[in-house]
């Protein structure tokens, strides 16, 4: 079993400041799991943690029931693939893959065949002769996962792997590393801030924010229905709208919210008590429609973006200093900058936030 537990996890530096606060979470035997945060939130030094390369203060981490704290590295059944690719320049891809083993104390013939099941997997077969220096930034990252596959370990952990190659290359890898996880089964734990990685990667997501974990689930989830404002608005390209506006009026299975000289908007269901005054309306902009003014909220075009198959129409609220992005189709006609529009929200797709940033369930 390579489940991983963690029970109160803490972490603090010599200076005082808690960069793990306490985490709680539960990953199965073979699942993908993906954290993912801001710089700076403690996603990284969670991982490294893991792996026993930082200390905890407080807390239990356990792989397959079995404590780690006080367990070294190299016997916590942990391999972990960092950002940069950290390969021995003089030896041969074969001889990086297979220098763990060797060290080990394996025969040569034993780690002959496990090399050689790894490339198989990563289709590198062809390139177990080279020297790094002869191979692309996309092929030495390959090899770097071939290093932790020949390992034979419970647990993957990967430090942000594709961030050094560039966006054609990181889809590709991404693909690569979906389809390594569906052969060998593993379980993987993937350090990424790229909410893409994060949303086409893992089973599920942990979402990261200042030490803490904001909200776990699939990523569908965590999209549709996201726990507040910073998960909410963490996930998804173009970011979420937010829109400040107050409850003008309730009734009739509706509630009518109004925002400022921009206009009102009704969205069904009622408000749950404990509701405040000011609240914040979220809308994707995939969700956002255009319209004639008079039957949306008002608002004037500022730019357009021309991405090919759609536009991103970016523009400001009536009244207001609230900047709004919606996504329409690529054979829109007649927009411009400075023109007066409509902006039309599918009501059953938005969602209400406190002044607090909690998400309401309007019922």
């Amino acid at each position: 079993m390579s489940t991983l537990t963690l029970r109160g996890v803490r972490k603090s530096y010599e200076n005082s400041v808690e960069v793990i606060r306490g985490i709680d979470l539960d990953i199965a035997d073979g699942e993908f799991a993906v954290f993912v945060g801001p710089s700076g939130c403690g996603k990284s030094t969670l991982l490294r943690m893991i792996a026993g390369l930082e200390d905890i203060d407080q807390g239990e981490i356990r792989i397959g029931g079995d404590l780690i704290n006080e367990v070294p590295p190299a016997d916590r059944g942990v391999a972990m693939v960092f950002q940069s690719y950290a390969l021995y320049p003089h030896m041969t891809v074969a001889e990086n893959m297979g220098f763990a083993l060797k060290l080990a104390g394996q025969s040569k013939d034993e780690v002959k065949k496990a090399v050689g099941r790894a490339a198989e997997i990563l289709q590198i077969t062809h390139l177990l002769e080279r020297k790094p220096k002869a191979l692309s930034g996309g092929q030495r990252q390959r090899v770097a996962i071939g290093r932790a596959i020949v390992r034979k370990p419970r647990v993957f952990l990967f430090d942000e792997p594709l961030s050094n190659l560039d966006a054609s290359l990181r889809v590709q890898m991404r693909i690569e590393l979906s389809k390594l996880h569906k052969e060998i089964g593993n379980t993987m734990i993937y350090v990424t801030h790229d909410q893409v990685e994060a949303m086409t990667l893992g089973d599920r997501i942990a979402v990261f924010n200042a030490g803490r974990i904001e909200q776990v689930g699939t990523p569908m989830s965590l999209y549709e229905h996201p726990a507040n404002q910073f998960v909410a608005g963490f996930l998804g390209s173009p970011r979420m709208n937010f829109i400040p506006c107050v409850a003008a009026a309730a009734g009739s299975g509706a509630v009518q919210l109004r925002v400022e000289q921009a206009g009102t908007l009704s969205l069904p269901g009622g408000l749950p008590s404990g509701a405040s005054a000011q609240l914040v309306l979220g809308i994707r902009p995939e969700h956002l429609g255009i319209g004639r003014v008079e039957n949306g909220l008002a608002a004037r075009v500022d730019l357009l973006e021309h991405l090919g198959d759609s536009i991103i129409v970016h523009a400001t609220l009536r009244g207001t200093a609230n900047t709004v992005s919606l996504r329409v189709s690529a054979d829109h006609e007649g927009l411009g900058a400075g023109q007066d529009i409509g902006l039309v929200p599918q009501a059953s797709r938005a969602l209400l936030f406190n002044d607090n940033g909690a998400a309401l369930a309007l019922h």
